[in-house]
């Protein structure tokens, strides 16, 4: 009787465990799929963003044609940042960093273009321009809110892939922290405005 209820116990222990392991590994695929589907909306915005750049620059063209090397800058940086990919399953810090430096670059071109505006009064009250300038300025503010959205996503996943005991079954699923986006390299200081 005592060995029948021995092998009783160790046997339901083992499925216990077995599906206390499945679910722990259902779960941190779950929030993996999270993490790849909020990187995807941050693309998304980044992509509107690309899509909304040569029509802004077209319509500063108009007025401003001596300003062609900034035009050329925007045009150039866009292109950098349109060709860098992250593929979501190998999102690693690296790679984020190269994503994130290039869509940098691009806001930097982009703010250039924006302040050469302020020497053309009669583009500034361009419908055109100020329908895209609105549409430019809500996207930057989407591409933040995504940001945000997918470093909590990011924060949730590894929380759970470090924690014990599902950092066992993260071990053996192979399931890797994901990297933040962080703030850009000087952004902690404060611009100078002179006047």
């Amino acid at each position: 009787m005592k060995k029948n209820s021995v092998v009783i116990i160790v046997v339901v222990a083992l499925a216990a465990f077995i599906f206390w392991g499945i679910g722990a590994y259902n779960k941190l695929v779950t929030k993996d799929e999270a993490v790849k589907s909020q990187w995807g909306n941050v693309e998304n915005q980044y992509q509107r963003r690309a899509d909304l750049i040569p029509n802004l620059v077209e319509t500063v063209k108009g007025y401003a044609k001596h300003e062609s090397s900034t035009f050329e800058n925007v045009i150039a940086a866009r292109a950098k940042a349109t060709q860098i990919t992250v593929d979501p399953n190998n999102l690693t810090p690296e790679k984020l960093q190269e994503y994130q430096a290039a869509q940098g670059q691009l806001s930097s071109a982009l703010g250039k273009l924006l302040m050469i505006t302020e020497n053309y009064p009669e583009l500034k009250a361009n419908q055109n321009f100020l329908e895209l300038q609105a549409q430019l300025e809500g996207t930057e503010n989407r591409i933040s809110t995504e940001r945000t959205r997918f470093n909590e996503i990011a924060q949730a996943f590894n929380t759970a892939v470090r924690r014990f005991p599902t950092n066992i079954v993260a071990g053996f699923g192979s399931f890797d922290n994901k990297p933040y986006f962080e703030a850009e390299k000087g952004s902690e200081a404060a611009p100078n405005v002179k006047f």
